[in-house]
Order: structure tokens, then C-alpha cells, then sequence
């Protein structure tokens, strides 16, 4: 493990110690519901999947990771 890599899980480590890190992630939950992001991404996947026969994992994330 080199260096930037400890660092991060050190960091990771500590944010999940103290708590901070769900803090973190609901703020950023609420904060794409707030703009509407959320809904938005639903709504591409939605309209785009509408359109294919078959789903596949794969293709799930790759639209998802598209999406801005």
C-alpha cells in the first residue's frame, strides 16, 4: 500500500470512527434531492431503459456513470 493510499484509509478510518462519514453522506444525499439530481437520474435511466429489451448490469452502470 503506498503512501496516498494510506492516507485515504486512515482518513476513511477516522471519518467512520467519529461518525462523520454518514453525517457526510446524508448531507450529500439531501443535498442531490434539494437540486433535483436524484429525480433527474431517474428520470434519463427511465426513459432511457424504456427502450431496450434486455438489462444488463453492466449497461445499468455505464448510463448511470454517463449522467450529468
Amino acid at each position: 500500500m503506498n503512501k496516498d493510499e494510506q492516507l485515504r484509509a486512515a482518513i476513511n478510518q477516522k471519518l467512520i470512527e467519529t461518525g462523520e462519514r454518514e453525517r457526510l453522506k446524508e448531507l450529500l444525499r439531501a443535498k442531490l434531492i434539494e437540486c433535483g439530481w436524484k429525480d433527474q437520474l431517474k428520470a434519463h435511466c427511465k426513459e432511457d431503459f424504456k427502450h431496450k429489451n434486455t438489462l444488463y448490469m453492466d449497461k445499468i452502470m455505464w448510463t448511470i456513470m454517463q449522467f450529468k
